[in-house]
């Protein structure tokens, strides 16, 4: 059952410096469930008994909350080999934060949190590596939490897209970027409506600072676009 995945376990942070044989050889201890998802099935809904981390083998899953007048607010796109759920699952209230769907058809693996902290009956070296790795995500995601309560505190709609695009700039290392959510689901990622952030963007693509093209956007003028977040 696992072995069909191990290609994509291998790029998973939380499994990293693991090879191959230890990984089968600490699923035996682990015993991860594996669970199919069709597109907009819901896996997780906020406030649920959280029973696992969710390790994305194939497919995509969306992260969302409500917000109080109904919203969604996307919190972020979960694609193969990367994983929901480790925030909150050491935490004392057990629960999911956050709503978790099928964007498309997919497939997760689930770990218990319990199984992650207690050492396997074998005492393996791979299983010490395993909790390292989890303490350095769970460190790396609260920064990244971080970024995004800066996104929400930020109160015009030019200044969000700006220093979301400019995120984008120093994550993909150029200026013609590959934006991995639609207008619909960028809309609730910045918390604003979807007829503002056209109408904003329309107003940057006219002034000269941006170009787009479907999931493209072109940044042409970062000088400007940078004086944003000053």
């Amino acid at each position: 059952m696992y072995e069909k995945w191990i290609p994509v376990l291998t790029k998973t942070n939380l499994l990293s410096n693991i090879n191959e044989n230890e990984l089968l050889s600490m699923f035996m201890c682990l015993k991860p469930s594996i669970k199919f998802f069709q597109k907009n099935e819901i896996a997780a809904i906020e406030g649920d008994e959280l029973n696992g981390i969710g390790i994305v083998l194939s497919g995509c899953m969306i992260v969302s909350k409500d917000s109080f007048d109904g919203s969604r607010i996307i919190m972020k796109k979960v694609f193969s080999s990367e994983m929901f759920g480790e925030i909150a699952a050491f935490s004392e209230k057990g629960t999911w934060p956050a709503t978790v769907v099928a964007q498309q058809d997919s497939v997760v693996m689930f770990m218990a949190p319990g199984k992650i902290l207690r050492n396997c009956n074998k005492m393996c070296m791979s299983h010490t590596t395993l909790m390292y790795n989890m303490l350095k995500i769970v460190s790396d995601k609260a920064i990244d939490l971080n970024k995004k309560i800066e996104f929400l505190s930020v109160k015009s709609i030019r200044e969000k897209i700006c220093k979301y695009l400019l995120e984008q700039y120093h994550t993909q290392k150029s200026t013609t970027l590959f934006l991995d959510m639609n207008r619909n689901e960028m809309s609730d990622f910045l918390n604003v409506t979807r007829p503002s952030l056209s109408r904003e963007m329309s107003a940057m693509k006219s002034e000269g600072l941006i170009d787009y093209y479907r999931s493209s956007v072109k940044l042409l003028d970062m000088e400007k676009i940078s004086q944003y977040l000053i």
